[in-house]
């Protein structure tokens, strides 16, 4: 192995141990104190401060930060967010971009001891992923919910990671809730499946680049006029990034 892969193997050890130790504590404190607090403060406090602290751990430990570009398209409303998947990063940025926010994650995450146990305090939409039918009738019951508490809603529309630059199709049910919620699409594209790859140790030091497109309307519009809008739009974005 040359000698700068080496040195980037070493520094991420770095940052999992440390990722794993901040994880077990705040999640420990979270689990503590975090179902006293109001849910936007709670939400901040278990998810916000974590978050950003394991970003500002990984741009030390590994060089890796970022930029972004769109943050005027953040509506001021709760919208349904389509981010594009290809890496863990984007799951740790994306709840500090958006908040308050629910995150569509499979149910087996709240298992997680400590993080799991943490999260599920701030009423994620976990769902059973074996159960596609009843998963769609539970996006759609809660991220309605959600949105009329003003909560925002994160999800991956490709349903799973995708190698870095393609982009896969788009699952039905986040515009099916947006035009239910009556909420527009915001669309996140990215590059970090470049520099935290999935499901490789190794982290490449640089600059993440996070692309935010103006909403997508979806008022008398259906799911399938909603998916092909904001595939395009996040099409085009990928596409800008270096």
């Amino acid at each position: 192995m040359p000698p700068h892969k080496l040195y980037d193997v070493v520094r991420a050890c770095l940052f999992y141990a440390g990722y794993v130790l901040f994880t077990v504590f705040w999640g420990t404190l979270s689990v503590a104190v975090g179902w006293a607090m109001p849910p936007e403060r709670r939400f901040e406090f278990i998810i916000g401060i974590w978050s950003r602290r394991v970003l500002d751990w990984l741009r030390l430990t590994c060089g890796v930060r970022v930029e972004v570009e769109g943050l005027e398209h953040v509506p001021s409303q709760a919208c349904v967010v389509f981010a594009h998947h290809e890496s863990t990063w984007e799951t740790l940025f994306l709840q500090s971009l958006f908040r308050p926010q629910a995150t569509l994650i499979k149910r087996e995450l709240l298992w997680i001891p400590f993080f799991g146990w943490a999260f599920a305090l701030n009423r994620p939409i976990a769902i059973d992923r074996g159960s596609p039918r009843r998963a769609l009738r539970k996006l759609i019951e809660d991220g309605r919910s959600r949105l009329a508490d003003g909560t925002s809603v994160v999800l991956f529309p490709e349903g799973t990671r995708m190698p870095p630059g393609e982009i896969g199709s788009f699952q039905p049910g986040g515009a099916a809730l947006a035009i239910a919620g009556q909420a527009p699409v915001v669309v996140v594209a990215h590059n970090a499946g470049r520099h935290w790859p999935a499901h490789r140790l190794r982290k490449t030091p640089g600059v993440i680049q996070v692309r935010i497109g103006p909403p997508v309307a979806t008022a008398g519009r259906n799911s399938k006029q909603v998916n092909a809008e904001a595939r395009e739009l996040m099409a085009a974005l990928v596409k800008r990034l270096d």
